[in-house]
């Protein structure tokens, strides 16, 4: 174990966001292309406000998104519940989907592929499919991909190429390298390294060997400046991945102005991403954490209604926030049963009607509903299998949020995949505006007010699994439960 304030005592000071970010504003304005964030789960709108989501398109919708003011927009895939077969279809549709509208409107875009902090996902099978979409349309590939896994309201951090996880919480100054973490164990998602230019090799199975991974350290950020930035990315090619080393949002502004030089010279990138680098390359300026009342506002104030949680995830730090939250008075926790609802089909619908009546009886008493998934780990023998056990626990907490008749003050939603089946699924949300944060990566939605929708306007929080300490949950609860 490490300390982030003893990794960085050799290098000069993390130059300041500020002093860089007009300039980066600049950039992407006269760049004149969208960015499109393709996430692979809700959980990347953690640093961005006033900004526009889908969960659902066509070719007209994603025409009328470039065609909108905003300098980005999000498509929300849920890939990350998805075997990779099928995440990598998808990536190569929406290629195809987004050239074609980017054709019609004459709107040019750059893609961030936008998934988990710890290193989870399927890469590089959704980039190698998107750039597929491309060029099978005529269009020209990427020079190379940015791999920018820091996320500094969570407490990652990439420092001399390997990936870091601060501990106990995302604060703290202790690091443990990724893999040295309960996220490399993923049933699906697992790897055995944090030193990034072997995780790639591990990960693309050896298309990409360690010696092709180009960095950009943070020597070379903080001792020569976008410029230096700039002339590596110059140089990428034959579509190398290029690690790009951050310990805050001072070393990621070099590295992002640094390559939107490099881009307005002619290169095209694509990236991998956690949530930090979007809203630099957005040119999304930081604004402070919500208050309650601006996320539980209006009539909502002085509804008589309960709330709701729904917990799905099962990372540790969610069954602790999870326990924590139980104690509280006026919370009511209601276990769906794993094992009961992966088994036969009838099995599954009457356990899930029944958790959906026990949660309608108490929003309707004014008091807040907690639904969450029995916390012993059921896992398939292989990744599929896996996948398709979380799909099933997905639509049984689906089925159970259609028998809510009672309007909520909010909801919450714990775990990335859950959010996203929750918001679309489960409330028929297409569309959604990001109000901003409650906590440091906790984002707010507004849901779209459209006939589909249950619960139009009902503030919806999307809690990731992997964020906070073991009180956070309950302090959001307690937060919405007394605006």
């Amino acid at each position: 174990m490490v300390t982030l304030t003893g990794l960085l005592t050799r290098l000069p000071p993390e130059p300041a966001e500020a002093g860089l970010f007009r300039e980066i504003q600049q950039a992407v304005a006269e760049s004149k292309r969208k960015l499109v964030v393709i996430d692979d789960d809700p959980t990347g709108t953690q640093t961005v406000h006033d900004v526009e989501l889908l969960t659902t398109w066509n070719s007209s919708l994603l025409a009328e998104a470039l065609r909108e003011h905003s300098q980005l927009f999000y498509l929300l895939t849920n890939s990350r519940s998805m075997p990779e077969s099928d995440a990598a279809r998808l990536n190569h549709q929406l290629a195809q989907l987004l050239l074609a509208a980017s054709q019609a409107t004459n709107v040019d875009f750059v893609i961030a592929s936008r998934s988990d902090s710890t290193l989870r996902g399927h890469y590089p099978a959704e980039i190698t499919a998107f750039e597929d979409g491309l060029t099978s349309s005529g269009h020209a590939g990427f020079d190379g991909h940015l791999i920018v896994p820091a996320f500094f309201e969570g407490g990652r951090y990439t420092l001399n190429d390997i990936h870091y996880v601060a501990t106990p919480t995302a604060t703290s100054d202790m690091l443990l390298p990724a893999h040295e973490t309960p996220f490399a164990r993923d049933s699906v998602f697992g790897y055995e390294t944090a030193y990034l230019p072997r995780w790639i090799e591990e990960k693309s199975r050896g298309r990409w060997r360690s010696h092709d991974v180009i960095s950009i350290d943070l020597d070379l950020i903080r001792r020569g400046g976008p410029r230096a930035v700039a002339e590596t990315l110059k140089r990428v090619g034959g579509g190398a991945p290029v690690i790009i080393n951050a310990a805050g949002y001072g070393d990621l502004a070099v590295a992002v102005l640094g390559l939107l030089w490099a881009e307005a010279a002619g290169k095209r990138f694509i990236y991998r991403t956690a949530a930090s680098f979007v809203r630099l390359r957005g040119a999304i300026e930081h604004r402070p954490l919500l208050e309650a009342r601006e996320i539980v506002g209006g009539d909502l104030l002085t509804a008589a209604s309960g709330g709701i949680v729904i917990v799905g995830s099962y990372v540790p730090g969610s069954s602790q926030q999870l326990e924590h939250l139980l104690k509280l008075p006026d919370i009511v926790g209601i276990e769906l049963p794993v094992a009961r609802v992966i088994g036969e089909a009838q099995e599954a619908e009457t356990v899930s009607h029944q958790i959906g009546q026990q949660l309608e009886a108490v929003v309707r008493s004014g008091r807040v509903g907690v639904v969450y998934t029995s916390r012993k780990l059921i896992t398939g023998a292989h990744h599929n299998e896996s996948l398709e056990i979380g799909k099933r626990v997905s639509n049984a907490l689906i089925t159970a949020l259609h028998a809510v008749t009672t309007p909520p003050r909010f909801i919450v939603a714990k775990g990335g995949i859950t959010s996203h089946d929750v918001a679309q699924k489960g409330l028929g949300a297409a569309r959604a505006h990001v109000l901003g944060q409650l906590f440091p990566g906790v984002p707010v939605w507004r849901l779209e007010n459209a006939p589909q929708s249950k619960f139009p306007g009902v503030p919806y929080i999307v809690f990731p699994g992997n964020v906070g300490d073991p009180e956070s949950l309950s302090r959001a609860v307690t937060t919405l439960r007394t605006a």
